[in-house]
């Protein structure tokens, strides 16, 4: 069994034991208040009728020998044993919940390492197989031009060496309008986009054919699907833009 399924068998017993120690606690309380109610009546008695001895001269206004009953004393000694039953359950209870908190600590550890060393692993055995070329997938700049006049979108290959790392780090910032690749990146393998970084992820291409980047992250330019129909980038959009009103 792993240590996952252990913790698992533990945690699912744990709200059960923690019921049965608070309704003990709850038990424990209920005693030690009815046992302090009592000792309190019992003790304005005795002092009432030591007052009442003192007045009528039966009793000598000594302190050494005024003192309560020994009933009033058992009780008072009960109710202490009572408490120290109390803090000794609760410690028990904050033990219990903490080892528990422990072993989810060395889980969490474990499935982190594991992960980890899967990662190494992966990049380790990963080969860089070319990606099939037609109209809808990109590997690299050298085939882009035949694409020309088509909606283009791909999910690109990048270095062999961090191919599974990068398509990890590509749908955790799908939304955000760049990326900062922390994997290792051919320094002579081209960039593209708005955020001069290389091909990742699923990128769409700019129907101008005059178009000077050409490519673009799906986040870079607020994209979370492929479009419809032609598409331009907001450069190329701009430059229309100006040769209409000229």
């Amino acid at each position: 069994m792993s240590i996952s399924d252990e913790f698992q068998a533990d945690i699912e017993a744990l709200p059960n034991i923690l019921q049965r120690k608070y309704a003990l606690l709850r038990d424990l309380d209920k005693s030690l208040q009815e046992i302090q109610r009592q000792n309190e009546q019992r003790c304005e008695q005795e002092i009432d009728d030591m007052k009442r001895g003192i007045k009528s001269g039966s009793i000598t206004p000594n302190s050494s020998l005024l003192k309560f009953s020994d009933d009033a004393l058992d009780e008072q000694k009960h109710a202490i044993r009572i408490a120290d039953e109390k803090v000794a359950l609760a410690v028990q209870v904050y033990d219990l919940v903490d080892t528990h908190i422990q072993q989810l600590d060395q889980c969490l550890k474990k499935f982190d390492e594991d992960l980890r060393r899967a990662e190494r692993e992966t990049i380790a055995t990963a080969g860089s197989p070319p990606a099939p070329e037609n109209s809808n997938v990109k590997s690299g700049k050298s085939g882009e031009t035949s694409n020309r006049g088509r909606k283009k979108t791909r999910l690109a290959t990048a270095t062999a060496a961090a191919s599974a790392s990068a398509s990890a780090s590509a749908a955790a910032t799908a939304n955000s309008s760049s990326m900062e690749l922390d994997i290792p990146v051919d320094p002579n393998e081209p960039t593209y986009c708005f955020c001069n970084q290389v091909s990742y992820g699923e990128m769409v291409a700019c129907d101008n054919p005059d178009c000077k980047i050409e490519w673009f992250h799906y986040g870079c330019v607020g994209l979370k699907e492929q479009p419809k129909g032609k598409w331009y980038c907001s450069d190329c959009v701009g430059t229309q833009r100006r040769r209409k009103t000229k």
